[in-house]
């Protein structure tokens, strides 16, 4: 047989069956067949370089003291829950109301947030920037950033997380969309991290139950 015919009668093949009904299609942002959203989400977050510690709701000021490792100051969004700074011991906290410089931010070794969502196909943490994550600037300036995010707060892939970010788009909030730390490479693939946002990401991945605030 010739290259033409095979490719012929495989054409033929297809448009024979061209009149079978498809498959119904997933509504957009209906959540995704992930079976285990929670391991798949801090696999995909390691495999970024990024440290996860899943921390039960009443160890989470005890995770964030042990995160930021005797850092001397950190600043914080204006919504954040103060119970979750409650193990510092002698570290400055600034408080950011959109009044600090670039140079002020950048004279703190971390920063403290929530997240809006996490997804788990991706390893992506999505900052809307509600109170408790505060503007854009927080979670790309200091060099360590502590993002806490919710078992509750996981999906399974992008279009679902897109849903529920729907009403901050709507409230005209910008998105922050995080996989890993900062890190780029040059032609000789040299990884470098820490060029253009925080060099070290550690995410406190709460389980859910009573003792976490959610946002409002």
């Amino acid at each position: 047989m010739s290259s033409r015919a095979a490719i012929l009668g495989r054409v033929s093949a297809a448009l024979a069956g061209a009149d079978r009904v498809p498959p119904p299609r997933q509504e957009y942002g209906a959540p995704a067949a992930v079976p285990d959203v929670v391991g798949l989400f801090v696999e995909r977050v390691e495999d970024y370089r990024a440290v996860v510690e899943q921390v039960a709701p009443q160890e989470l000021a005890a995770a964030v003291a042990r995160a930021l490792g005797g850092t001397d100051r950190v600043v914080v969004p204006p919504g954040l829950e103060g119970a979750w700074l409650s193990a510092l011991d002698g570290a400055e906290v600034l408080v950011d109301d959109g009044d600090l410089s670039p140079d002020d931010l950048d004279r703190c070794g971390a920063v403290v947030t929530a997240a809006a969502v996490g997804i788990a196909t991706t390893g992506t943490i999505v900052l809307d920037h509600r109170p408790d994550q505060g503007r854009r600037a927080l979670s790309l300036v200091p060099d360590l950033h502590v993002c806490v995010v919710r078992e509750s707060q996981l999906v399974g892939d992008v279009p679902e997380s897109v849903t529920l970010l729907r009403a901050a788009v709507d409230a005209g909030r910008p998105s922050t969309w995080i996989s890993g730390p900062s890190a780029t490479s040059d032609i000789e693939l040299e990884r470098v991290e820490g060029v253009h946002g925080p060099r070290t990401l550690h995410v406190l991945l709460v389980r859910d139950g009573d003792g976490l605030q959610s946002p409002a």
